[in-house]
């Protein structure tokens, strides 16, 4: 049987957070998926060389939404949000607060979807042909080099006894110059718009969101900023056991809603092919792989393959998990819809953004076990909750 060999993924290349350890990788079937259900997408995008998960996921999150909000069902109009334009005022939201705090504050281009709505609602929402992000002679992102000037200016100004009055225009100029200058006004199917203007003909209320989050070191029902490094903002989570975060996560996409997703991608399950299976690699690899997939007699299949055996997650093992750092912020993903496999087993679809790549062209199937053991957070519209957390949170 043909097998996909599973590569843990290489987080340079994703996030900007790529301290999560890799594991051994593991050996799957292949798999064959039927879609449940699934809410209208976008087109897949390509991040490549830069750590901007974040704002592709949350931008294509907002894309899904506007879809929905506007009813729009004819696939050319449906919107196309720039996520450099997040990404730019993002960065010079963080370069001010870096240079207020002396230089103590992580300073990478890797953040999380509550910063993209942060920026939505303070600055709105252009379309990818007003700030396309490469403009500095290469077709798709390779961001070092900026990366790279962004940090040393902003320590150097960090330094300053006393920073001059122009630091911030000559940072702002610098972000301008490499991604594009954000136009004051534009024109949209003949009307003129507002980056603000824009964001509000979309529909897109960011204080309509709300992000979950589920670890014991809080107490649950009670909002924290997660603590990792790229939640530079502080933005507030909703802690809630996970099982009842997983209930939210089924009641969105059942009811035709999606989910901004912050998850590790360390585990050997997520894979370079399309597939995240929380894989117990101890006890699917035991014996020989021949004899997995083939059977002890040499060029005899085996009649009953053997299923890829899952780790159980729990509560427990997840707080583990994030104490030890096995579990970090590795990347922004969006789920957008439910899928069976041959066998009936469940799995989330998943957009990435790392281009129309592996078995499924930019698509992921990420097994019920993957995401409750790898979530960091989810972000929903709050008419996606469910009918008890919505009482606790006050939602209407």
């Amino acid at each position: 049987m043909k097998r996909f060999i599973l590569i843990a993924a290489a987080l340079s290349c994703l996030c900007a957070s790529a301290s999560a350890q890799q594991r051994p990788a593991a050996n799957l079937p292949e798999y064959t998926f039927t879609t449940v259900k699934a809410a209208p997408i976008t087109s897949i995008k390509n991040q490549a060389s830069s750590g901007t998960c974040w704002s592709f996921s949350a931008i294509s999150f907002l894309e899904s939404e506007a879809i929905r909000l506007a009813g729009i069902r004819d696939e050319a109009k449906y919107p196309d949000f720039s996520e450099f334009f997040v990404v730019g005022t993002s960065y010079k939201e963080r370069a001010d607060k870096f240079v207020r705090l002396d230089g103590k504050l992580n300073f990478s281009v890797g953040s999380g979807c509550g910063d993209a709505l942060d920026v939505v609602k303070n600055h709105g929402l252009v379309p990818n042909e007003c700030v396309t992000g490469v403009n500095y002679g290469t077709p798709l992102p390779q961001q070092s080099e900026l990366d790279a000037v962004l940090l040393g200016y902003v320590t150097a100004v960090s330094k300053s006894r006393k920073p001059t009055t122009a630091w911030k225009r000559g940072f702002a100029a610098v972000v301008d110059e490499y991604f594009g200058k954000a136009p004051e006004t534009f024109v949209v199917d003949g009307k003129t718009y507002t980056p603000e203007s824009y964001r509000d003909a979309m529909k897109i209320n960011p204080d309509d969101y709300v992000e979950l989050t589920s670890f014991t070191h809080h107490p649950f029902y009670t909002w924290f900023a997660l603590e990792v490094a790229d939640n530079w903002r502080g933005t507030q989570s909703y802690n809630v056991p996970i099982d009842e975060l997983m209930a939210v996560l089924d009641n969105a996409l059942e009811n035709g809603y999606t989910a901004c997703w912050g998850a590790d991608v360390s585990h050997p399950g997520f894979t370079r092919g399309g597939l995240a299976i929380l894989v117990d690699v101890e006890a699917t690899q035991a014996g020989s792989d021949q004899e997995h997939w083939v059977g002890k007699e040499e060029g005899k299949p085996n009649p009953n393959p053997v299923t890829v055996i899952e780790a159980v997650p729990t509560q427990e093992s997840r707080q583990v998990e994030f104490d030890n750092k096995t579990m970090t912020d590795d990347h922004g993903m969006h789920i957008f819809g439910i899928a069976r496999d041959q066998d009936g087993k469940k799995y989330y679809m998943v957009k990435n953004s790392w281009g129309e790549t592996g078995a499924y062209k930019g698509i992921w199937y990420a097994t019920e076990a993957f995401v409750k053991a790898q979530t960091l957070d989810i972000t929903v519209h709050k008419s996606a909750l469910t009918r008890d957390l919505k009482k606790k949170l006050g939602v209407k």
